[in-house]
């Protein structure tokens, strides 16, 4: 592999540095506690969660195909200025209302870069002749991230004690400073081959041809939800419920997540390793691993939980960067990338509102045990008939990726 030119590096720091403070959310490790403090419902909170999944499906793909259509870094910009204005709101607006619009800006922030962030780099390595280091910056990048977790959310329980919006304000600072750094990416090479653009019901409909002819491409896909839906679920929606049945003090609840976030990050920072057993395979057995690793956490203890939420999270960490880098190889058409990837994300989205949805009647009745049972069940069957029909596919226009 040879080595990459000094203007990628560039791009690619400044792209670890974009995702480290735009993925800075003081307050993720106690929202929850928050909005009970603040007069909220455990139904409230879980129907703000499922609006939120929700409102990212109606505006997933039409963020994903303005990227396309006009430019991935204004997608970045504007996504890092709607995230100060969202993080701001709970201090003004501690209310079902506040923390409601909070989320839906939030909702909107992270479709604009749930496309345009990948696209972007891949794109920029590609016409650079750098995509080999594609791989290894995705992960980079998700490792800075979570590096930025570690070092500051043990200390989310401690601000919310001392001044309870305090993680809200900080959250804003660092999202501001992902603007300034998002001002900052330069304008992509121009590509060999710049096509006129199309409208934009024919460039919807020209994605999801391009979508339904690959089936490797939805396959894949289908993969990438069941990661996406587990992460969310255990390191978002229940990761403050678990700790509550475990009678964990406020306080440590920022500082077990930047511990088990410290697992995440040695594996995003090591995914390239798992080339060698044949990537497909290795993310299917690391999804049902995490699957059965949450199952594990009701029924143990204190130790025992900190114990599956490591494990849980070092099989994220591995799993996320290969399949992004999976889902991208797979795209034949380099003008349709962030509306495909944003039609994923919008499936991520409806997946996790259904399951969010069905998971807040589990926890109303006091059965979440019961709930991560049936969850992981669901998604090892699903795994094994996604490894099936993955060694059947010949999609002969994705790039040859075997189980073996």
């Amino acid at each position: 592999m040879s080595a990459r030119s000094p203007e990628a590096t560039r791009v690619i720091r400044r792209y670890n540095a974009f995702q480290l403070f735009a993925g800075l959310l003081w307050w993720l490790p106690v929202f929850y506690v928050v909005q009970r403090s603040a007069g909220l419902s455990d139904r409230e909170i879980f129907t703000i969660q499922s609006i939120f999944y929700l409102a990212f499906c109606l505006v997933d793909i039409p963020t994903g195909m303005i990227a396309d259509r006009f430019d991935y870094r204004r997608c970045l910009q504007g996504g890092a200025l709607i995230l100060v204005v969202a993080n701001v709101i709970p201090v003004w607006q501690p209310t079902f209302t506040g923390f409601l619009v909070q989320f839906l800006l939030i909702a909107l922030a992270h479709s604009l870069f749930s496309g345009a962030g990948s696209a972007y780099l891949y794109e920029y390595l590609h016409r650079t002749g750098n995509v080999d280091a594609y791989q290894g910056a995705e992960g980079s990048a998700r490792a800075w991230t979570l590096i930025g977790r570690i070092a500051c959310l043990p200390a989310a329980g401690f601000l919310t004690a001392w001044w309870e919006p305090s993680p809200y304000v900080l959250s804003a600072v660092t999202c501001g400073i992902a603007t300034v750094i998002a001002f900052g990416f330069p304008a992509l090479p121009k590509a060999e081959h710049d096509g006129t653009v199309d409208p934009v019901l024919p460039a919807l409909a020209g994605a999801l041809r391009s979508l339904v002819k690959s089936k490797r491409l939805m396959l894949l896909m289908a993969q990438g939800i069941a990661v996406f839906t587990l992460v969310r679920i255990g390191q978002a929606n229940l990761f403050q419920p678990i700790l509550e049945s475990k009678e964990l003090p406020l306080h440590w609840f920022g500082v077990l997540m930047a511990a088990t976030t410290v697992f995440e990050v040695a594996g995003a920072a090591r995914s390239a390793v798992l080339a060698r057993f044949g990537q497909i395979r290795v993310v299917l057995a690391l999804t049902v691993l995490m699957a059965i690793a949450l199952a594990s956490v009701v029924p143990l203890g204190l130790v025992g939980t900190m114990a599956c939420l490591a494990v849980f999270s070092l099989a994220s960490g591995l799993a996320f960067p290969v399949q992004r880098k999976l889902v991208n190889q797979a795209i034949t058409e380099p003008a349709r990338r962030a509306t495909l990837l944003s039609i994923e994300s919008l499936a991520d989205r409806a997946v996790c509102a259904l399951v969010v949805f069905v998971m807040g009647g589990f926890l109303a009745r006091g059965a979440m045990p019961d709930f991560l049972v049936l969850l992981a069940a669901a998604v090892t069957v699903s795994m094994v008939a996604l490894a099936v029909l993955v060694s059947r596919s010949r999609d002969r226009a994705a790039p040859k990726e075997s189980l073996a």
